[in-house]
């Protein structure tokens, strides 16, 4: 068995290795990986960014989607040949977030991911994916579909007609844009390239601001909702982004505060979030439930991920730099 191992900071030093053979446990299985997608924090983890950075060699990569090869004595609710997706929070598997449930998430400082020819996974941490998709479509989900699926309808809960700002054509951004346009709701899109947004416009996108055309996005925003401001915002930017925010959200609307991009703190006018009634929500991936409760939605909708790219098993240092050039709409996807 094979798989990509950090033995050093960068992409460069990404090697392939041999690692020992992994026996299986009673509760767990043995998944042959089909294909894995790739996230921005599987760059802070192989760029060795700070506590993204592993302290021993680690297998990188959380979001993986496999076979069922083997398993356990004690396991009933699996047999090979199962399509399964891993959990990025192994431990958590419903309900809220604790401290106790924020353990071990997959490919990072503390755990081995995917990017493994052969993963062992206990029984409790893997998912079916929906039928309809191909491994490539559903290796897609764990992360940036599940934390779209949390923003938008178990927090926010987005409803027929309203209306949500959407930021950027990122992973979770093109989630978030399916999953309100199948709600019913009203994607509305700020993105830098008139390019992203038509393709955006396909996905259900009803209205969109380049924001480099209109630097004051949020007043455009406005704008388009009659000056009364929008029912939700999905805040993938982050930092003093969130101000902008703050001023195209209606009064007693909500956010979904996702990103990190523009750095882990900044400046905020307060008085916008006290006198608005706001309610901000912080996002951190979702539960298996949830992860569950989405895969139920995009079966019954017949979602399909936007994939931009697939690269080989060998070209993983290439689709890293693909991913880190910001090129892609879409996510990009490695098949093995």
């Amino acid at each position: 068995m094979n798989a990509y191992t950090t033995v050093g900071d960068g992409i460069v030093n990404l090697k392939l290795t041999a690692p020992p053979q992994q026996s299986i446990g009673s509760d767990q299985i043995l998944v042959k990986m089909l294909a894995v997608s790739l996230n921005y924090r599987d760059l802070l983890v192989i760029n060795g960014v700070a506590t993204w950075k592993p302290q021993s060699r680690r297998i990188p990569v959380s979001d993986g989607v496999g076979v069922v090869l083997n398993v356990g004595k004690d396991v009933s609710e699996w047999k090979a040949g199962d399509i399964v997706a891993g959990i990025y929070l192994p431990e958590w598997l419903d309900g809220p977030l604790t401290e106790e449930k924020y353990v071990n998430p997959l490919g990072g400082a503390a755990a081995d991911g995917v990017l493994s020819e052969q993963v062992v996974f206990h029984r409790n941490a893997v998912v079916k994916v929906p039928d309809h998709l191909s491994p490539v479509e559903a290796a897609t989900l764990p992360v940036a579909a599940v934390t779209a699926w949390h923003a938008v309808s178990c927090r926010s809960q987005v409803a027929q007609g309203e209306s949500v700002l959407i930021q950027g054509t990122g992973g979770v951004s093109l989630f978030a844009i399916q999953f309100v346009s199948a709600l019913g709701g009203i994607p509305i899109l700020i993105s830098s390239s008139d390019e992203k947004i038509e393709k955006a416009k396909r996905l259900g996108v009803a209205s969109a601001v380049n924001y480099k055309k209109y630097p004051d996005w949020e007043d455009k925003v406005l704008e388009i909702t009659n000056g009364k401001g929008v029912d939700h915002v999905i805040e993938v930017v982050g930092g003093a982004n969130l101000n902008r925010s703050l001023k195209a959200i209606k009064t007693s609307g909500t956010i979904s505060f996702i990103g990190l991009i523009a750095g882990l703190s900044a400046p905020i006018n307060t008085y916008h979030f006290v006198t608005k009634n706001v309610q901000i929500h912080g996002i951190e991936s979702g539960s298996k439930q949830m992860f569950m409760d989405m895969n139920k939605f995009v079966g019954q909708e017949k979602i399909r991920p936007v994939v931009d790219r697939i690269f080989s098993y060998n070209e993983i240092g290439d689709a890293l730099r693909y991913l880190e050039s910001g090129a892609h709409f879409g996510k990009v996807v490695v098949q093995f």
